[in-house]
């Protein structure tokens, strides 16, 4: 967590709203992480929980995970190399896929049938050989059911330019209860084993994204967020031994790396009006304000009476409630307020668009002192505003 005196130095050269994303204790974090693997799997970064480090993580980790056109569309504008990148998600019709082998893109998953006879039937036009992942649903709209995997399987003939290698399988994020991932994983071994003795099929890879939980709010352990990655180490560590594994991770890695600084705008009765608010501000289980992150407070005036506030943002709508209810002392017109542990989704799950309001800065921390403005104050309303002739 950066020292509450540089927010206040970083605030003061940089204004509010503001997004600092700091890469030291991203790297820290996945130095940490590494070790826990004990260089057994691979670590995935699943680009859309903040693509603006994809920089950094491109140092850091083994492959990127990408799941749309535009995601795409930003690695390459980063340069980043075609040989890293998974290129996942629903919904990609020819042209995404032939880009995606224009680029480079050497591994894909595929969320059903159609998407293993796109890809085989691109492979076949550019004359190249790609490996590929099926997705196995967990019983959502995402991946494809066993009985698909299956047909794949005993016509994979029919794909000639297209390596099944082995399976993606990925449930969901916050997912505290670890026994579920133990009995997901043993559930992946027997299944490996059914493809392997019924249809002599060898698979040699597994992609898996755990979902590993992440304290955001008050009340909650953030002594170790490390904790689940350990707790989980000795059934990752198993099924290395019938698998190459990766696992897959976006919210875990990235999420305490961020901070959101706001300014308060206006105070009314109980109410403090933010310049910011719900449209840059995600916190999954938020619940409209309902749970409480930790949130600092930069003072401006002397006085520290405390009170009781409901923090709001600027949108015209009574949703826009950031916390219902929270003691600060001597809050002012003119004070900063620092939202932590978020690093992950913030800018990406925002609703931008909503009221046309500005989009804030996005600052990037290299060390003490050290920061770059990556991305500017961004007006919405051109986006919002039609062409009339």
């Amino acid at each position: 967590m950066i020292e509450l005196n540089e927010v206040k130095k970083i605030a003061a050269a940089f204004g509010t709203p503001s997004f600092i994303f700091d890469l030291e204790v991203l790297k820290n974090r996945v130095t940490k992480m590494r070790e826990i693997t004990e260089g057994k799997y691979h670590l995935c970064y699943s680009i859309k929980a903040n693509p603006f480090l994809i920089p950094t993580m491109t140092e850091l980790v083994d492959n990127l995970e990408v799941c749309s056109p535009g995601e795409l569309a930003i690695c390459e504008a980063l340069h980043v190399p075609a040989e890293m990148i998974i290129y996942s998600g629903v919904n990609k019709g020819y042209k995404d896929v032939s880009e995606a082998f224009d680029y480079g893109v050497i591994h894909f998953t595929a969320e059903s049938i159609h998407h293993m006879e796109l890809v085989s039937r691109v492979a076949k036009e550019k004359g190249r050989d790609v490996c590929i992942l099926p997705r196995l649903t967990s019983g959502t709209q995402f991946g494809m059911s066993k009985e698909d995997l299956v047909y794949l399987i005993e016509n994979r003939d029919q794909y000639p330019h297209v390596q099944i290698e082995g399976i993606h399988y990925f449930v969901g994020t916050q997912r505290k209860k670890l026994d579920r991932q133990r009995k997901e994983l043993a559930m992946l071994k027997e299944l490996f084993a059914e493809l392997r003795d019924t249809y002599k099929v060898e698979l040699k890879k597994l992609e898996y994204g755990p979902g590993l939980p992440v304290p955001l709010f008050e009340g909650e352990d953030f002594s170790d967020t490390l904790q689940p990655m350990n707790e989980l180490q000795e059934a990752l560590s198993e099924v290395t031994e019938w698998a190459e594994l990766t696992v897959e991770m976006g919210r875990f890695i990235a999420t305490e790396c961020g901070t959101y600084i706001t300014g308060v705008a206006d105070l009314k009765s109980e109410y403090c009006i933010l310049d910011g608010g719900m449209n840059h501000v995600n916190y999954v289980g938020q619940m409209m304000g309902m749970k409480n992150p930790i949130i600092r407070h930069i003072h401006t005036a002397e006085n520290r009476d405390p009170k009781e506030w409901t923090l709001c943002g600027s949108l015209c709508t009574t949703n826009d409630v950031m916390v219902r209810k929270i003691t600060l002392e001597g809050l002012a017109i003119g004070d900063t307020l620092s939202f932590e542990n978020i690093g992950a989704y913030s800018v990406t799950e925002g609703i931008y668009l909503f009221l046309s309001r500005t989009m804030p800065k996005v600052i990037l921390r290299y060390g003490e002192g050290e920061y770059k403005l990556v991305r500017d104050a961004l007006e919405t309303s051109n986006f919002n505003t039609p062409v009339v002739e």
